[in-house]
């Protein structure tokens, strides 16, 4: 066997993980991150780079949706290794050719401090751009999902939602979401660990598709 490949920046912070903090310069001025989040949601997604056709469709998609990530609590960021300069003309063009506002900051990481802290430049698709990735990090700043992307396929903000809502669901109702779960749709009741509560889960009125596997309405 030979040599491992090496590896570049900080590994990849993993689900259960404190979001790595950070000071930067964004296009809403400069932030510390925690300071930032305050006690909200975040969605925190990197993009290759500004002024190309697939982060530009990312960015303006997240615009035009970004009032049902507020109403979840959550706040949006993005993320790139381009300077504060290109950003800002990237977001005014934007706002002149396709009339949409860009309502959340953009960081300004020229020297892939936060891109390193998050795992963000994978050499092997390339070294000197950020992956399409997205964090999930919640009030407590721990990261809760994340989702990784090439640099060749933009993502889906309906999946983007329903994961939050899946997140934000699970925390208060103490369940688990199936396969496809949508708002509205039963939810998963946790396994049972014990005898007794196997018969509790028998004798209920969920529905039963085997003692370890049943569902019900929220």
């Amino acid at each position: 066997m030979g040599n491992p490949i090496p590896r570049i920046g900080n590994p990849i912070p993993r689900i259960g993980d404190d979001a790595p903090d950070f000071g930067a310069v964004t296009t809403h001025g400069e932030i510390t991150f925690s300071e930032w989040q305050g006690g909200d949601w975040v969605i925190l997604f990197s993009h290759p780079a500004d002024f190309t056709p697939v982060c530009t469709t990312e960015l303006t998609e997240f615009a035009r949706r970004n009032g049902e990530f507020e109403n979840r609590g959550v706040k949006l960021i993005g993320l790139s290794i381009d300077s504060i300069h290109a950003h800002l003309a990237w977001t005014q063009n934007i706002n002149q050719n396709l009339k949409i506002p860009i309502p959340y900051p953009l960081i300004a990481d020229l020297d892939m401090a936060v891109a390193s802290k998050y795992g963000l430049i994978h050499p092997g698709e390339s070294s000197t751009a950020t992956v399409r990735a997205v964090f999930v990090i919640d009030p407590a700043r721990k990261i809760r999902a994340l989702i990784y992307y090439p640099l060749a396929n933009g993502r889906n903000i309906d999946e983007v939602l329903r994961l939050i809502d899946s997140l934000q669901t699970s925390d208060e109702h103490a369940c688990a979401t199936p396969v496809n779960w949508n708002q509205g749709d039963k939810v998963i009741v946790p396994p049972p660990k014990t005898e007794d509560e196997v018969v509790e889960r028998l004798n209920s009125d969920h529905e039963k598709i085997d003692f370890y596997l049943m569902k019900r309405e929220l």
